[in-house]
């Protein structure tokens, strides 16, 4: 199975059988979107990207593995988008987060620095999240499940 399918298969087994849609908030070519799309554990998958020649190649993709109908994409940032677009279905969603690949160093660091990662460092992340407002989110007041993952035997 691979890094992206693996990643689908966790998130979906994480999620709350109540959370029918999920966001993809940094969809790049579609490799995450798909996989969610694939899995069959959405009824919809929304998928936000900055760049449009990279939202064409995820289309692309999309219809190769036959999944181009189950995905919604849309242009643009996605802190935006997710205010202005998506915000009605919060309730019903998994927002899934995984920024593109860092900057020129991502692969060569020592230490992955989560504050020089491009194109949103940690520092703007928190700056423009309100993480209390995610955590009233929780329908159960449990807490929120975050997966982190390694990749080549770093931390990704």
């Amino acid at each position: 199975m691979s890094v992206a399918g693996k990643v689908a298969q966790h998130v979906s087994s994480a999620a709350q059988a109540s959370k029918a849609i999920l966001i993809d908030c940094f969809a790049g070519v579609g490799g995450n979107t798909i996989a969610f799309a694939r899995s069959g554990r959405w009824k919809r998958v929304y998928a936000i990207e900055k760049d449009e020649a990279v939202i064409l190649c995820g289309k692309h993709n999309a219809k190769i593995y036959g999944v181009d109908q189950k995905i919604s994409w849309f242009h643009g940032d996605c802190f935006d988008i997710l205010k202005n677009d998506l915000s009605p279905l919060g309730p019903y969603s998994i927002i899934f987060a995984s920024p593109p690949w860092g900057g020129p160093g991502y692969r060569t660091d020592r230490v992955f620095s989560l504050t020089e990662m491009q194109p949103y460092s940690l520092n703007q992340l928190l700056e423009t999240s309100d993480l209390c407002q995610l955590a009233k989110q929780n329908d159960i007041q449990a807490k929120i499940h975050a997966i982190h993952y390694c990749i080549e035997g770093a931390s990704k």
